[in-house]
């Protein structure tokens, strides 16, 4: 079996859903996260605040510098991940697809090391 990492990438600076919306993707995504519980592929999961809550953290050689928002300036932020163990890519994919239709965002897929 090997973990993999689904994440959620959004752009930030496009406008929300209406909380309507909102309220109908938190509730696919639970669906989600409940079948996956329910199979035995569930580590573990989280949504996340927005890239301008993020402190970077970087120590060099005991330097230790602490700077406001988000590490890469980029368009697209993570906004949410699972953490599955699966039997295979294939598998992974397949959560990935229920997962993106559920949170309406793109989602990568990626194994973890040693996995």
């Amino acid at each position: 079996m090997t973990e993999y990492l689904l994440s959620v990438h959004g752009d930030e600076s496009q406008a929300q859903p209406i909380p309507e919306v909102i309220k109908d993707m938190y509730r696919d995504v639970e669906v989600v996260n409940q079948r996956m519980r329910d199979e035995g592929v569930w580590v573990f999961a989280g949504g996340l605040h927005p890239s301008n809550t993020a402190t970077v953290v970087s120590n060099k050689k005991g330097d230790v510098l602490t700077t406001d928002g988000p590490y890469m300036e980029v368009k697209e932020q993570l906004g949410g991940f699972w953490v599955i163990k699966v039997d295979d890519l294939d598998a992974a994919l397949s959560w990935a697809a229920d997962a993106s239709g559920a949170c309406q965002a793109p989602v990568e897929v990626r194994p973890f090391q040693g996995s």
